[in-house]
């Protein structure tokens, strides 16, 4: 950091669009029926988890992918947790979090390998793929796809649709806080780190790295469409979901982040509803302090949803 650069008193502010609510609702109220559908896979299974290939339909009826992992014991009932993959890196099979005593499904949103059949912009590309509309960005159906995945998780038997909670860092950080504020009804707790979609426009003058450069890039193409960009990107701001958070949140930042910069963590952080606990990192860029904050994760999610690990 710079000696004038305090990211803790950073003002940041996103004007939050008049028809925010409802665009949001209108979003979630034409989502399909999920359909969702279960392969066995043995292969990446264990003697205490069970991985599953689970499929179900999205927005505008995009199949998404997704790997689904539980601990093995028949009539047993387990707390849910969804990880939300960043923005250049594929879901893992979470057997990790299924050890811990979770019923795991790790989202694949549209555009990731196994989910880009009919939606495919790449990495570069997701960010502004049609970022001049909010109606038709394409974070529109991908947002949607995380949703969904709480929803398909909370049918299943197996799972206590009154224990779910979610995971993720970069945009899976950024997309934790739009799930609480979009399912508040089943998200009960979270862990962000370094969220990313927070501050977006405020972004592209923080940092001059990926993927907020990609937005930068496209202005020097098309300078004429910033104010449509800057409209558009206020819908998919988690400074406008973060006000809507009712869910206990636990958040961690790299002070020398160059990704998201620490000031939108920061910012985001201020913004968020309900009880909430702030970590953070001198030294630490992008991975935000991992190797330290793992265990503290682990201990804030088992906290709130009280899982029974299984080895």
């Amino acid at each position: 950091m710079t000696a004038t650069r305090d990211p803790a008193t950073a003002v940041l502010t996103v004007p939050r669009p008049p028809d925010f609510t409802e665009f949001w609702a209108q979003t979630l109220d034409s989502l399909p029926e999920p359909d969702a559908a279960l392969a066995y896979l043995p292969t990446l299974s264990t003697d205490t988890v069970a991985v599953f290939d689970l499929r179900y339909t999205s927005y505008q009826d995009v199949e998404i992918a997704a790997w689904y992992a539980v601990p093995r014991g028949e009539g047993r009932v387990f707390p849910g947790l969804v990880t939300i993959p960043g923005y250049i890196s594929e879901p893992d099979v979470p057997r990790h979090w299924a050890e811990l005593g979770y019923a795991t499904l790790s989202v694949a949103p549209r555009g990731k390998l196994r989910s880009n059949a009919a939606f495919n912009p790449g990495y570069p590309g997701l960010l502004t793929h049609n970022i001049v509309d909010h109606h038709t960005y394409g974070y529109r159906g991908f947002y949607a796809d995380v949703i969904r995945a709480l929803d398909v998780l909370a049918a299943r038997p197996e799972v206590d649709e009154q224990r779910i909670g979610v995971q993720g860092s970069s945009q899976g950080g950024g997309l934790g806080i739009v799930s609480a504020a979009l399912r508040p009804d089943l998200v009960r707790c979270f862990a962000a780190g370094a969220p990313y979609l927070c501050g977006i426009w405020a972004s592209t003058r923080l940092t001059h790295s990926y993927p907020y450069e990609e937005i930068t890039e496209y202005l020097r193409v098309h300078p004429e469409h910033a104010e449509a960009i800057q409209r558009s990107v206020a819908y998919y701001d988690g400074m406008n979901f973060a006000p809507l958070v009712r869910a206990p949140s636990y958040v961690y930042l790299g002070l020398e982040d160059d990704v998201c910069p620490p000031e939108t963590g920061f910012a985001v952080f201020r913004e968020l509803g309900g009880d909430k606990v702030l970590d953070t990192y001198a030294g630490c860029a992008h991975h935000a302090g991992l190797h330290w904050v793992q265990p503290k994760i682990e201990a804030f999610l088992a906290g709130h949803l009280t899982p029974e690990a299984v080895r």
